[in-house]
C-alpha cells in the first residue's frame, strides 16, 4: 500500500503509510505553510520503505558494533544509545524520530508554529516568541473520538515556549500502542528532540513498576511476531492495585526520570498510574507552565 495524504483543513494534513499515522499542522504565511506541507509529504512517502530496509538491525539492542545507514534509522539508534546500558532497541524512538524528520521541513521563514504528531509523539517548531499548548489525556482506555464532537476534554495542558529547550513531546505506557514493561497508564516526557523524548518516555514507563502477581504479563513475541523485545515479558493487564503500591511504582519512575533529567536526556516528565500522578519539574528557574485539572497523561495535541 502506498502512502496517502488528506487535507484536514487549511492548516493540517493527515499522512498515512502502513503503521505510520501522522497529523502535521502549521501556522504562518499561507504560501510558506503550503510549501512546507508539500515538502514534508514528499519526504514522508519514502520513510517507511527506508525503515523496513533496515528493520532487522533496528530490532536489535543498541551496540557500538553495528549502526544503521538511513537518516531516520540512525537518529533512532543515536537517541537510544544515550540510554545505555539500559536495555533498549532503536524501535523505542521510531515514532519520535519520524516526526522529527518531518518537522524539519517547517523550519523555514514564514512558519510561525508547526508540529508533527505521530500517534502522540510530537516534534515541534516554534519561531522566536511563539508558543504552543499541548493537551494531555490520562486514560486512553476511556477515550472515544466518536464522543468528542470535534472537541476533547483534556485532563490537563501545558504551554511550550520558544525560549525553552523543548522540541519534542512523547508518551509511553502499557495502554499505548507499543509494549511496556511497567504499569504506568502514561508517561509523558518533554525533551530537546522528539526522538529523545520517545526513548526517554519508554525507559521511564518501564521503570513505573511494582511486584504484584495480579499484574498480567506475557512474552512480547506472543503478542506480536518479530517483536524487537523477543520473549521479554510485557504488561497486558493491570487490575486495580492498592494505592500504596501505585505510589511506590510512581516514586520509582520519578527517580528514573530525575536521573535522566540530570543526564540531559529529559527536560520534564508527567507520570500517571490509576488516578495518581507525579510531575518532575524542569531543572531551571522557569517552571513548566502546566495546568492539571485531574490526572495528567497521554499527549493528544
Amino acid at each position: 500500500m502506498s502512502a496517502q495524504r488528506t487535507a484536514l483543513d487549511e492548516h493540517r494534513w493527515h499522512f498515512n503509510h502502513g503503521p505510520i499515522d501522522i497529523v502535521a499542522e502549521a501556522h504562518g504565511d499561507s504560501y510558506a505553510v503550503a510549501a512546507a506541507h508539500d515538502a514534508a509529504w514528499a519526504r514522508f512517502a519514502h520513510v517507511l520503505d527506508e525503515l523496513v530496509h533496515e528493520l532487522p538491525l533496528l530490532r536489535l539492542p543498541v551496540t557500538d558494533k553495528l549502526r544503521p545507514r538511513g537518516v531516520v534509522a540512525r537518529r533512532m539508534w543515536d537517541a537510544c544509545a544515550a540510554f545505555a546500558p539500559t536495555f533498549i532497541t532503536p524501535m523505542a524512538a521510531v515514532a519520535g524520530a519520524v516526526a522529527q524528520e518531518l518537522v524539519a521541513f517547517y523550519q523555514r521563514p514564514g512558519i510561525e508554529r508547526a508540529w508533527v504528531n505521530n500517534g502522540g509523539d510530537i516534534a515541534v517548531h516554534l519561531a522566536p516568541g511563539q508558543t504552543a499548548r499541548v493537551g494531555v489525556y490520562a486514560d486512553l482506555a476511556r477515550f472515544d473520538w466518536r464522543d468528542a464532537n470535534g472537541l476533547v476534554d483534556t485532563d490537563g495542558q501545558f504551554e511550550l515556549r520558544a525560549d525553552q529547550p523543548v522540541r519534542g513531546v512523547a508518551t509511553s505506557g502499557w495502554r499505548g500502542r507499543s509494549f511496556s514493561l511497567g504499569i504506568a497508564d502514561s508517561v509523558t516526557v518533554l525533551a530537546a528532540t522528539a526522538a529523545q523524548a520517545d526513548a526517554a518516555a519508554t525507559v521511564i514507563a518501564n521503570a513505573v513498576d511494582v511486584d504484584n502477581e495480579a499484574i498480567r504479563r506475557v512474552p512480547a513475541s506472543e503478542r506480536k511476531d518479530n517483536s524487537d523485545l523477543g520473549d521479554t515479558l510485557v504488561t497486558v493487564d493491570v487490575p486495580p492495585l492498592p494505592p500504596a503500591q501505585v505510589r511506590s511504582a510512581l516514586d520509582t519512575g520519578a527517580v528514573c526520570a530525575r536521573v535522566l533529567q540530570k543526564g540531559g536526556l529529559a527536560w520534564a516528565a508527567l507520570l500517571v498510574c490509576q488516578g495518581q500522578w507525579r510531575l518532575v519539574e524542569p531543572l531551571c528557574s522557569k517552571p513548566l507552565q502546566a495546568r492539571l485539572q485531574r490526572a495528567v497523561g497521554s499527549v493528544i495535541a
